[in-house]
């Protein structure tokens, strides 16, 4: 497919690589239906465009922040969003790695605001039955920030955190701040006063492939690496299952198209937020 026209996605800030994987031997990948080019030179991060014929071109923006190598194919009006939990030395910073979907990115973000499928595809880690209900929760499109944010949000868990092996209520918070990236923020177990913050960046390859990049930032001094790993990516593997099979691949942002439950709060607000920016990229803008 060829690179979009789509000037909302264009103008966007993309995690599209592990930083740490970039040395001087160049990495291709694939960015908007454009290919790129990623390599050090002189220790410097270099992002090239490739042509039709794989050569090298325009270079790029180029950002290291969060662990990944950030890029952008137009000219973005801000910088990328800020997570001060990454700044806090305390917290144990882990990258999980990237994750392909045959989907589209907002679908993916739709699915990560989803707190309903969470006793039936994450049953005995996120969810369990008979605790099925999503109490109600506020959502909004914060002006000011241009985000969105779902608030006040309340889920029974069967296991908190790695750390964790009863369950409770817990409260999460949710933070959309740019089209193609989110987080969730849940109260620590071991340090009630303070949040876990996990987010994920996504890479839309294609209007219908992408891949993310799950990264947490926590307050745990007890859990292994590899154990903190693979809690997340087990979460994301039973993801993909569910995101893969959801039709359309597309999200469609006109309301009717798919009717939303009292639990779809934070997915409304997130849809009508993509609506008034106008993007177009990985959406279907009329009904089905």
């Amino acid at each position: 497919m060829a690179r979009t026209d789509d000037p909302v996605a264009l103008n966007e800030w993309y995690a599209v690589e592990t930083l740490s994987d970039v040395t001087a031997s160049p990495r291709r990948t694939r960015l908007l239906g454009q290919d790129l080019l990623l390599y050090r030179e002189d220790g410097a991060l270099r992002v090239q465009e490739l042509d039709t014929a794989g050569r090298p071109g325009k270079a790029l923006p180029t950002r290291e922040r969060y662990g990944c190598v950030w890029t952008s194919l137009g000219m973005p009006s801000r910088e990328i969003f800020e997570i001060p939990e990454a700044s806090e030395p305390d917290r144990r910073f882990v990258i999980c790695g990237w994750v392909k979907m045959r989907t589209s990115a907002p679908r993916m973000i739709e699915n990560f605001l989803d707190m309903a499928h969470f006793p039936y595809v994450h049953n005995d880690i996120l969810g369990a039955e008979p605790h099925t209900e999503v109490p109600g929760y506020e959502s909004e499109i914060r002006r000011d920030v241009d985000e969105v944010w779902a608030t006040n949000c309340r889920f029974f868990q069967p296991r908190i955190a790695v750390t964790e092996s009863s369950g409770d209520f817990v409260k999460l918070t949710y933070r959309v701040p740019s089209p193609f990236a989110v987080m969730l923020y849940r109260v620590c177990p071991s340090v009630p006063s303070r949040l876990d913050a996990i987010a994920m960046f996504i890479q839309p390859i294609e209007e219908e492939l992408c891949r993310a990049q799950p990264v947490m930032f926590l307050v745990d001094t007890k859990s292994a690496h590899n154990d903190l790993l693979k809690f997340e990516q087990v979460i994301f593997l039973q993801d993909r299952i569910v995101v893969e099979n959801q039709r359309p691949l597309r999200l469609p942002l006109e309301p009717r198209a798919e009717i939303p439950t009292r639990a779809d709060s934070s997915s409304v607000a997130y849809r009508r937020w993509l609506k008034e920016k106008g993007l177009r990229y990985g959406t279907i803008a009329g009904s089905l």
